[in-house]
Order: structure tokens, then C-alpha cells, then sequence
């Protein structure tokens, strides 16, 4: 099975450009193909992971991935599916960020000998001769079908600078010189970039008389459209420090059922036909299915050590076993472990305000133990922890917090 099959099969492709010629080139040859990630975040999120699993699969395969840092093009932001216009980053966040994805990426590639290429277009794009790209670049690209694209849809009605217009020309100027530096033939990523990528392709058939091809990968969604990813704090982050290993099992832990085999089709590993029985699984059987799914996926992100720990906080939690030292520890005083719980757990972040902490309380969410909490003054007190000085709470269905008296 060629890898055209395997991305196929397991749910990535959304478009393609030229899809017999790419077929049939990556059933008989090694081709190097790029994705473009703009360092906006001093985080990979999930978002980026889909892209990251498409390209391992391609390099698996044996073609030759270049990683390309938006060093340049994040000094514009891509507009592609913003209602307005994104915050400009300065320099130095953008050189702090990159730094952050560098390391993170390693995980997921591998960029010994030569077998993958990380590059940064601020190279070439930050000292660009304005008269000089209009001349070789701007006399390829027609005004009326770019206002015509989807990535810029969004926004002509509320206004569209030209400062954001330029950015598929800086896209498709970064594939063009790709192909020229490395040979690369192909770019990937997200379904929200597909006028971006078929700029490019058109860019290099015009200059070069040369093939070029895109393909763009699905975005994460649920089975009813909605975009995953997102948590009560915001993204899910691949950073620990940003998102702890076991917020980020326990999300994969609680997807909705019709949600399971597709997340581990794409999120994973697995072989498809042990995909497809985990995801055919009904009723409680399926919570084997999202245990397996949040193991492998942390596991790819934050190793095994981290996946197991994870895994054994949710048994303690959950099934009546294992550690519950990896459960999120709120550190107590002897002096907080007789205040208000709203007022402990509002000074932990746990909720943003004492005005959310009660809210919580009125509506029933707010768990000591199994048991609900129905004063919002409630005081703690030492004979409430147990023998180990611990104390569980649970904000809401599925979030749950270690009180800890030091």
C-alpha cells in the first residue's frame, strides 16, 4: 500500500491538487514535500499534531520532509479563516517561539542524516527586494481570482488589508523557493490553506515549466463539525508546562464516542483494522477504545513514562486503583486547609472568581469526593483529608483536583 493509500485510508486527505500524478509519483519515487508551521504560540498545539502524524507517515514512507518555521511570514499572519486581523508579533516573540517548535518537532520527525530539513523562510523572505518580487513573483498572481480565494472570504467584507494580502504571495514565494534550494515538489497542511498552497503550485508551473502538487490534510473535528482541540483553559497545548500530560490524557479520555475512531485513525499508530474495532465498540465497551486512544496519543506526545503515569491518576480516579500523584496537586497550608473551599480554589486558578466558585455550587457541580456541595461558604477542615492529608474535589463531569495539606 503506498503512503497515498495509507492518508487516505486513514482519514487525512481533504483536497489535492493533481490526484493521479501524486497517486502514481509517490507509488514510484522518494519526493522531499513541505509544511509550513507560523510560530504564533511558544507551543505546538493539536492542531499542529495532524500535520506532524501526516508528515511521520510520508517520512515512514521514505520521503524527505522540510520542516519550514514561519520566521518571515509570521512577521505578516495569515488571515485565512480570521475575522480580523491577527496581533503583530514582534520579532523577538517570533524568534522565542520558533525556538520552543524546534524542540518540540524532534519528537515527532526524525532529522538525523539528512532524512528531514527544518528551515526558517525569514531567510530569505525579511530581505526581499520589493520592486524585485513584484517583477519575478507579482506579474503571476491575478488580483480578481485572489479576491476570489476562500482564505480571504472571511474577511472582505469587514476589511482586508493589503498588508494581509500579500501573505499568499509570501506562501507561494516560500514553495517556489523551496523547490528551486531543495527540490521539494509538494506541499501539505490544513484544509484551511488550500488557495495558499495552490498559489504555490501555480507559481512554480508558470516560472519553472517544472511539476508541483498540493495536498491539504482535514482539520480536527468532531463527527458533528466542531472544531476539537479546545479546553476550558484553551488550546490543548503539546507543551507540558502549558497542558499537564494528564489534562491532555484525559481529554483523548472523554471524547465523545462517535468521535473514537477517527481520532485514532488520525492521532495514532494503530493498525487500521485494530482502528476500526476499537472504534466499533458500543456502550461501555468504548471506554477501553478512549483509554487506548488517550494512551497512544500521549505516549507519541509526552512519552511512555508520562502516558503511564497519566493513565494510572485516571485509574485512582476512576477504577479505585493506582496513583493519584499525578492527579493536578493543590498545595494547602495548614491555615488554608481550615478556609472557605471556594476561597482555596479560587486562589489555586481553579476557578477564575469567587463569583464562577458559587455559581458552580448553586448549579450542583462542585464534588467533595461523590458528594455534592451545596453551601458555597462551606469550610475545610483537617478531619475532612484522609490519612495521606488528601482531599478530592471535582469541578463538574470530569475535572477533578487534589487537595494536599503540606
Amino acid at each position: 500500500m503506498s503512503v497515498y493509500d495509507v492518508l487516505a485510508e486513514r482519514g487525512f486527505l481533504k483536497q489535492v491538487s493533481h490526484e493521479e500524478e501524486i497517486r502514481e509519483l509517490l507509488e514510484k519515487e522518494k519526493i522531499t514535500f513541505y509544511i509550513g508551521f507560523d510560530p504564533t504560540a511558544d507551543s505546538l498545539h493539536v492542531g499542529h499534531f495532524i500535520a506532524l502524524m501526516a508528515m511521520s507517515h510520508m517520512q515512514k514512507a521514505g520521503h524527505r520532509p522540510i520542516v519550514l518555521l514561519g520566521g518571515g511570514t509570521g512577521m505578516v499572519g495569515d488571515p485565512s479563516g480570521k475575522d480580523e486581523m491577527r496581533k503583530m508579533l514582534t520579532p523577538e516573540f517570533i524568534a522565542h517561539n520558533i525556538a520552543c517548535f524546534k524542540k518540540q518537532m524532534s519528537r515527532f520527525i526524525d532529522f538525523s542524516d539528512d532524512k528531514a530539513i527544518m528551515v526558517n523562510n525569514a531567510d530569505w523572505l525579511l530581505d526581499l527586494n520589493y520592486i524585485k518580487l513584484l517583477r519575478e513573483v507579482g506579474v503571476h498572481f491575478s488580483v480578481n481570482r485572489m479576491l476570489t480565494a476562500e482564505c480571504f472570504k472571511k474577511r472582505l467584507e469587514r476589511g482586508l488589508s493589503f498588508f494581509e494580502f500579500n501573505y499568499m504571495i509570501m506562501q507561494a514565494y516560500d514553495f517556489w523557493t523551496l523547490n528551486k534550494k531543495y527540490g521539494c515538489i509538494m506541499e501539505m497542511g490544513g484544509d484551511d490553506q488550500w488557495s495558499n498552497m495552490l498559489a504555490g503550485v501555480e507559481l512554480i508551473r508558470r516560472k519553472e515549466q517544472k511539476p508541483a502538487f498540493c495536498m491539504t490534510c482535514k482539520l480536527l473535528t468532531t463527527s458533528d463539525g466542531r472544531k476539537m482541540g479546545k479546553t476550558e483553559k484553551g488550546a490543548l497545548w503539546l507543551d507540558p508546562e502549558k497542558t499537564s500530560p494528564y489534562d491532555f490524557y484525559q481529554y483523548w479520555r472523554n471524547v465523545d464516542d462517535s468521535d473514537v475512531e477517527n481520532c485514532l485513525a488520525l492521532l495514532t499508530f494503530l493498525p487500521m483494522d485494530e482502528v476500526r474495532r476499537l472504534g466499533s465498540l458500543k456502550d461501555s465497551a468504548i471506554n477501553e477504545a478512549k483509554k487506548v486512544l488517550a494512551y497512544e496519543v500521549t505516549k507519541l506526545v509526552h512519552g511512555e513514562e508520562e502516558a503511564e503515569k497519566a493513565k494510572q491518576a485516571a485509574e485512582a480516579l476512576f477504577g479505585g486503583g493506582g496513583a493519584m500523584t499525578d492527579v493536578p496537586t493543590v498545595n494547602l497550608t495548614a491555615e488554608q486547609a481550615n478556609a472557605k473551599l471556594i476561597d482555596v480554589l479560587t486562589a489555586a486558578k481553579v476557578f477564575s472568581s469567587k463569583r464562577e466558585a458559587r455559581q458552580m455550587v448553586q448549579q450542583g457541580g462542585l464534588y467533595i469526593g461523590d458528594t455534592a456541595v451545596s453551601d458555597a461558604e462551606m469550610q475545610l477542615s483537617p478531619e475532612m483529608f484522609d490519612a495521606d492529608k488528601s482531599l478530592l474535589v471535582r469541578k463538574g463531569k470530569k475535572k477533578y483536583y487534589r487537595l494536599l495539606i503540606d
